[in-house]
């Protein structure tokens, strides 16, 4: 799922490319990515867009006359360009759920997979834009003193309280698991049992993760189009690299697996070297799961 720095780079190129500019066309392909029905999406055509702008995980379109396009990417979806002139950009027809045409392009909601999750709405006023609102601080503008009463306010693990969103807005599970490795905590600790110093380093983490990150994908981008919006990055330290060397110390990289989702971390750097149980795989060895890095290597060369 595209979180805070691929969608600031989003909203930044698309910023640059329909501010000011009125929606030419608005189509859903897919009956089932328009979540809402009043006002209807071809309400949004003939309105000039007067800004782009964020919540939590969803990209809001500002149109006047107080109407709102509100976009949820979810996990697979994503925003393509297409320039108006002669080349169009070519864009499977089978991946795409709505398309937005402005003078200078036709933005694309595409959405890779056979489970359509991505969805849009279209809502008149600021009470119906407040709704989608979750409550989550903006991670990249609250003080330290904020952010420590709010991940102190419910006692859950560092991994779900970061990708909370009532909790902090715009963290998913690639930035909280780089954002653990770098504060050197473990995804399984809980909030409510935090040192003073462990929130500073976990604020500062946050922080600096996310400003790091984000710069980086601008630079990447550049004036172009942002096509390369994914969870997996290849310098990213420990998200996605199971088995590979931890960057910091070289022990490989673990996981938990659970549902769909995977968290990813340093036994040595977060743990003090103890394998977190993987729901799965603890179940079926029961008593046989490794405790340590060594004991999985025993494991192994049995």
């Amino acid at each position: 799922m595209p979180e805070l720095p691929d969608l600031t780079v989003y909203i930044e190129a698309l910023t640059a490319r329909v501010v000011g500019a009125p929606c030419l066309a608005a189509t859903a392909v897919s009956p089932f990515v328009l979540r809402s029905v009043d006002p209807p999406l071809p309400a949004l055509v003939g309105r000039r867009v007067q800004g782009v702008r964020r919540i939590g995980k969803r990209i809001v379109v500002v149109f006047d006359g107080d109407h709102f396009l509100v976009i949820h990417l979810m996990i697979a979806g994503r925003l393509q360009w297409s320039p108006a002139g002669p080349k169009p950009l070519k864009v499977n027809r089978r991946l795409m759920l709505a398309l937005f045409t402005f003078p200078a392009g036709t933005l694309v909601l595409t959405e890779a997979g056979t489970t359509k999750r991505a969805s849009l709405h279209v809502v008149r006023g600021a009470d119906a834009l407040e709704a989608f609102a979750r409550g989550g601080l903006e991670p990249l503008t609250i003080t330290e003193t904020a952010f420590a009463e709010r991940l102190r306010s419910e006692n859950h693990t560092l991994k779900r309280a970061l990708t909370d969103p009532r909790l902090f807005a715009g963290i998913g599970n690639a930035y909280s698991d780089e954002i653990l490795h770098a504060a050197r905590l473990s995804p399984l600790q809980l909030t409510g049992r935090m040192t003073d110093e462990e929130v500073t380093r976990l604020f500062a983490a946050v922080r600096a993760l996310l400003a790091e990150w984000t710069d980086r994908l601008r630079r990447d981008t550049g004036d172009a189009w942002p096509a390369k919006v994914t969870a997996f990055r290849d310098d990213m330290a420990v998200h996605g690299k199971f088995r590979k060397p931890c960057p910091a110390c070289g022990s490989p990289v673990q996981r938990i697996r659970y549902a769909s989702n995977e968290t990813n971390y340093c036994p040595t750097c977060q743990t003090g070297g103890r394998l977190l149980a993987d729901r799965g795989l603890s179940r079926l060895l029961k008593q046989d799961w490794p405790r340590s890095l060594d004991e999985m290597e025993e494991m192994i060369h049995r």
